[in-house]
């Protein structure tokens, strides 16, 4: 049964020309940023950003070496059911890769395949299953299967042929940290991603990401303001070197200092304990449009997309599948 599921991916250069493809996800942050009048503007002062934090992390003492470019490129996931006239395919993942490039010498280095994450089916787990689940139930309910399918399907591409054949090295997903919980300090100052932070809990966002097999750790990197949420496989202290964690946290701070300026744009730094809140309000906004009241409004639309083209259709093929491959992918 697992064989009746087949993953392919495209990848679209994100640069101050991108235009969102008709399949993405329009809540995703590099294709609200890439709609309206001052689009490419937009586009182009977010790229800038990246580069300039990049650059500020990974040369901080020597100015004249500040040479480096972050490119990045969008990778779309799309699974093909060879049971249905066609092969049939439905984008379920969208994320970042990282490419850094020394435009001094010319040469480039692989970053880290993940950064940002995005998922038709997250948006049907959060916008439509929890909200119907929390509303028969009259109080807020998890259900038991939450975000099985979806980590099972993360965990399959992850160990397919189509992920090891484009990319070297696991999946880094790196955002924001969760307003529900209280965040303290360790002690432990890592060179490239800089202060551990430690949750008080586990949200429920740290569990969906531990159904795709990702566990998760906090750092506030130097000059930063906020602690980001690094969700992994493997060992991400040592698995990767300083200069792809940076182009990690250049890129996923930036879209965070636009779409929650209130955390990560924040005058006032994190502390020894912290509780992000986006009640802030002495906080800079960036000179870049992002409408976050949007997005939230589209998840559910594009929740109920997947649940329309994607589960409903094929949840007999997809249950099957889900008992064929039950067991956890190492």
């Amino acid at each position: 049964m697992a064989n009746d599921i087949a993953f392919s991916i495209t990848t679209t250069r994100f640069d101050e020309d991108y235009a969102p493809a008709a399949h993405s996800r329009v809540t995703t942050n590099f294709a609200n940023l890439a709609r309206g009048a001052g689009r490419r503007q937009n586009l182009r002062n977010a790229l800038s950003m990246i580069d300039r934090r990049f650059n500020e992390l990974a040369v901080p003492d020597d100015p004249s070496a500040a040479t480096y470019s972050v490119e990045l490129d969008i990778v779309t996931v799309q699974l093909q059911f060879d049971d249905t006239a066609g092969g049939e395919r439905f984008p379920i993942i969208e994320v970042l890769d990282v490419g850094i490039l020394d435009r001094r010498t010319g040469e480039r280095h692989r970053g880290i395949v993940g950064n940002n994450f995005s998922s038709y089916l997250r948006d049907y787990d959060f916008s439509v299953v929890l909200p119907a689940a929390t509303a028969a139930a009259g109080t807020f309910t998890v259900p038991e299967d939450f975000g099985v399918l979806h980590g099972q399907l993360f965990q399959r591409f992850v160990s397919s042929d189509a992920y090891r054949q484009r990319f070297v090295g696991s999946p880094v997903i790196c955002i924001s940290v969760s307003t529900s919980r209280t965040y303290r300090r360790t002690g432990l100052v890592h060179p490239a991603l800089g202060a551990e932070y430690q949750q008080d809990d586990f949200s429920l966002t740290d569990e969906y990401f531990a159904r795709m097999g990702l566990e998760v750790r906090y750092f506030m990197p130097r000059g930063a303001v906020a602690p980001l949420a690094f969700y992994f496989r493997g060992d991400l202290l040592n698995d990767f070197s300083d200069l792809q964690l940076i182009g990690t946290i250049a890129t996923m701070e930036t879209f965070q200092k636009i779409y929650r300026p209130e955390v990560y744009n924040a005058v006032r730094a994190a502390g020894e304990v912290y509780r992000p809140t986006l009640d802030q309000v002495d906080f800079v906004r960036t000179d870049i449009d992002y409408d976050r009241e949007e997005r939230s409004q589209l998840a559910v639309s594009q929740g109920r997309y997947a649940e329309e083209y994607f589960v409903k259709p094929h949840r007999q093929t997809l249950q099957r599948w889900i008992a064929d491959v039950a067991e956890p992918v190492a």
